[in-house]
């Protein structure tokens, strides 16, 4: 079976990871795999919101250890960042649709990287992060040492990165590193209607918002007053946007089509 499992439904991409039997940790077929499938989804009209999740009990426990301990599977760290990783977290941040983490188990390594690079986290009860780098001798990837310190501050980031502390889902809610946390038999329920939600609002206007929130993270004032404009100006010509405001002063629910 496929380690990256794909379902569209009611303009949702569902995205597995699928490698139970090893925490679904990445080895060089499946990161390549996760890149084609956003890609897909990128390019897919019919989907407007993307999910993230993993099968079994954890959701992703980073890089599999045995592919970079056996010297003939061993690519190589540069090659694990630079085509691995760093594209999956590229896609993932300028995707122009909603990406919601579905975090339904134990996040560690990369894998809790990949998960707060999402637009929306969300966690499971059952669900914990950990840095877990420094208890094998590397160093944060993934971009964690860029969001992690602007989500819950640098001296926590810090201490999280050097300790490898586990942080559980009811922790990490409380240090502003998810959004939400749900039992784990709500939780796939929850997930579908937060990513239903997001499937039925204008596209458009949220991957405009996505980019801007981007381009906070290095833009000064004047920047991003400028940006905000541009793309405030480009927003106000979708159908989307007549659509809302019609609604609006019709008193009725926008039906909105992602352009």
């Amino acid at each position: 079976m496929s380690s990256i499992l794909l379902k569209i439904e009611n303009n949702i991409g569902f995205i597995t990871l699928n490698r139970p039997e090893v925490f679904n940790s990445f080895n060089r077929e499946m990161a390549l795999l996760m890149q084609d499938t956003l890609d897909q989804c990128t390019k897919d009209d019919n989907v407007r919101a993307i999910v993230i999740t993993g099968s079994g009990k954890a959701f992703c426990a980073g890089q599999d250890l045995k592919e970079v301990t056996t010297p003939e599977l061993m690519p190589g760290f540069r090659k694990i960042l630079e085509e691995h990783y760093n594209p999956i977290i590229q896609k993932i941040r300028t995707i122009e649709k909603p990406v919601v983490g579905a975090v339904n188990g134990v996040a560690a390594g990369a894998g809790a990287n990949i998960a707060l690079a999402c637009d929306i986290v969300v966690a499971s009860e059952n669900a914990a992060f950990i840095q877990a780098f420094s208890k094998i001798g590397l160093v944060p990837d993934s971009a964690g040492t860029f969001f992690l310190p602007r989500l819950i501050g640098f001296q926590k980031a810090m201490a999280l990165m050097m300790l490898g502390d586990k942080v559980s889902s009811a922790e990490a809610l409380q240090m502003a590193m998810i959004y939400k946390v749900f039992t784990p038999e709500t939780f796939e329920a929850e997930v579908s209607k937060l990513a239903s939600t997001l499937a039925a609002m204008p596209t458009k206007a949220l991957g405009l918002t996505k980019r801007l929130l981007n381009e906070s993270m290095t833009n000064n004032l004047e920047q991003q007053l400028a940006l905000e404009s541009k793309l405030q100006i480009e927003a106000s010509s979708t159908n989307d946007y007549n659509e809302g405001v019609t609604a609006f002063v019709e008193k009725r629910i926008p039906e909105f089509k992602g352009n």
